[in-house]
């Protein structure tokens, strides 16, 4: 079984992940002992690839690190995974190409896990998706609101407001819409207009066409606009994050950030995706 989107995953797949993901912060139990995995990332990964590695290893795997340009080379992806399949268990690869990734899955007899791509970057919005149902017991029904360009973060907020049924809007200038307004997804111009529907607030990181002051100005999150979101409203910056970019010092410092210990849950869900692609019972 495969791990590269969330559109692949039902609503009963994704709320048994979340159940494991819960067991397993109670469970010592080397559900990877004699499993081996290579991993493909690049030296500037850091949270994405040290919770992939410290979680296989805590439930007793091992893994071997390759960069991604390792998957570049001229033999072609079927005859590379037919090698890979005599030594190793799963595959978990960061690489920018998704059609790449998607290849390498179609071709694999062994688990591919996808870590991040330019298209989508599915473990890390699962984990949110599961850190803010432990925030929100109705998180289904809250209204999520992600103020930035569309980009790998933007396309999986999308489509995991698909898969389970979600309330996003998505703000940004024009250009930048995703798909046509309908009841999971609505695209805005304005950011004032949809804060007092807001429970959750959601960013990415700017491009440097979008590091303007107008733009600055227009869309950056500060305490001021979360003030004007629902109660108890939180503020989810997909790191790396910049401050005095798209979102300002102050909000970083403040109760609305749930930042640093919300991605503690990283691990857990990186945990269950690779016991449920391998089929591994707790």
């Amino acid at each position: 079984m495969n791990f590269i989107s969330i559109r692949d995953k039902s609503i009963e797949d994704i709320v048994e992940m979340f159940k494991v993901a819960d067991a397993l912060q109670h469970s010592k139990k080397l559900v990877l002992k004699d499993k081996f995995f290579i991993l493909f990332f690049p030296e500037s990964s850091i949270r994405t690839r040290l919770s992939f590695e410290k979680g296989i290893q805590e439930l007793g795997g091992r893994c071997l690190l390759f960069p991604p340009s390792t998957l570049d080379k001229r033999e072609s992806l079927r005859d590379v995974v037919r090698y890979l399949e005599n030594w190793v268990d799963g595959i978990v690869v960061r690489h920018a190409d998704y059609a790449k990734v998607e290849k390498l899955a179609e071709e694999s007899r062994i688990p591919v896990i996808n870590a991040m791509t330019s298209y989508n970057h599915p473990c890390e919005i699962l984990a949110d998706i599961y850190s803010i149902s432990k925030i929100f017991t109705n998180f289904k029904s809250l209204n999520y609101t992600f103020i930035g360009e569309k980009g790998n973060i933007a396309n999986s907020w999308t489509i995991a407001a698909e898969a389970l049924n979600l309330r996003l809007h998505h703000v940004c200038i024009e250009g930048n819409r995703l798909k046509h307004d309908d009841k999971n997804y609505t695209f805005h111009l304005e950011l004032e207009e949809v804060l007092p529907l807001s429970n959750v607030i959601l960013t990415d990181s700017l491009s440097e066409g979008l590091r303007q002051t107008e733009y600055i100005d227009k869309y950056q999150v500060t305490v001021e606009r979360m003030n004007k979101c629902r109660s108890n409203a939180i503020l989810n910056p997909c790191p790396p994050f910049f401050r005095g970019q798209e979102v300002s010092a102050e909000v970083i410092e403040s109760k609305f950030f749930v930042g640093y210990q919300f991605k503690k849950n990283l691990i857990y869900v990186q945990q269950a995706i690779i016991l449920y692609c391998l089929g591994i019972e707790l």
